[in-house]
């Protein structure tokens, strides 16, 4: 068996292309929609990423403010976010706002997420977002999430009736990702680092979704055969790439596999994206 590639580059393709048409409808109505970013860390990999995030921002018709806090005390950083937050709240051409992670040592993403106007939270990562989301009431869900969902779609997944295994807790991926899932009328099942013999739980899945964070950590004995595999992994490599949460041996094992990088990657910046011009569209 060799699994059949769930690429999501022509999905983010189509996706940026809908945004961009629908941004210049909202420019010709006097409403352009404006992304703002807060990064307060000098990790490289953040870096990268709102660097590439400016630029398919731009491509797509979306201004994109980035403040930069990278340089500031953690302490004063903190402090900054809070208050940069408040002002772009209240700022009425800003549609929408991205506090990027990872954040100053000390802090946490839910305390200072709490601080993002739910309308222009979009990445979903005020826990009111997420509490609407768990309940059923519109929200933006996390980018990411929403990309894992958006690229099973487009490779026709049937999710309904089927079991599922999310390989990760986060509130960024593993739980809004379960979450969407179940509301698909999936059989969820969320699995951690505390969970006993992770691959025996594996296994049962007809759709898996690795978003654990620890590199080559699905290998083949993890996968029933014939299983949907969704790798959300972004591991750094020794020589600069990148590596997924599923070793590429999978393949041999999956009826479907989404690709690192290719896979999940642009279609979450397509997804944000779109959720941009969702908030400029409300306003």
């Amino acid at each position: 068996m060799s699994a059949v590639l769930l690429s999501g580059r022509e999905l983010a393709a189509s996706v940026r292309a809908s945004v961009a048409e629908r941004a210049a409808g909202l420019a010709a109505a006097g409403r352009p929609p404006r992304l703002a970013v807060i990064i307060a860390t000098a990790d490289q990999g953040s870096a990268w990423y709102v660097r590439s995030l400016e630029r398919a921002a731009g491509a797509a018709g979306i201004a994109c403010d980035v403040t930069d806090l990278s340089a500031v005390a953690p302490a004063a950083a903190v402090s900054g976010i809070r208050g940069t937050l408040a002002a772009l709240n209240g700022n009425p051409v800003v549609h929408g706002i991205l506090l990027q992670t990872p954040l100053p040592g000390g802090a946490r993403l839910a305390e200072l997420a709490s601080g993002i106007d739910p309308a222009k939270d979009v990445d979903g990562a005020n826990p009111v977002s997420l509490g609407r989301l768990l309940t059923g009431l519109p929200a933006f869900a996390p980018a990411t999430a929403a990309a894992v969902l958006a690229l099973l779609d487009y490779h026709q997944v049937a999710l309904s009736g089927r079991r599922a295994v999310v390989v990760g807790r986060s509130a960024v991926v593993g739980k809004p990702v379960a979450q969407l899932l179940l509301a698909r009328d999936a059989t969820v099942t969320v699995c951690h680092s505390r969970t006993a013999d992770l691959a025996a739980v594996t296994a049962t899945a007809e759709v898996l979704v690795a978003a654990a964070g620890r590199a080559g950590l699905i290998g083949p004995s993890y996968v029933a055969p014939g299983a949907v595999v969704v790798d959300v992994g972004t591991n750094a490599t020794a020589d600069g790439g990148l590596a997924g949460d599923v070793d590429p041996a999978v393949a041999s094992v999956a009826g479907a596999l989404s690709p690192v990088p290719g896979g999940v990657g642009p279609v979450t910046t397509a997804m944000l994206l779109r959720h941009v011009v969702e908030a400029a569209g409300r306003f």
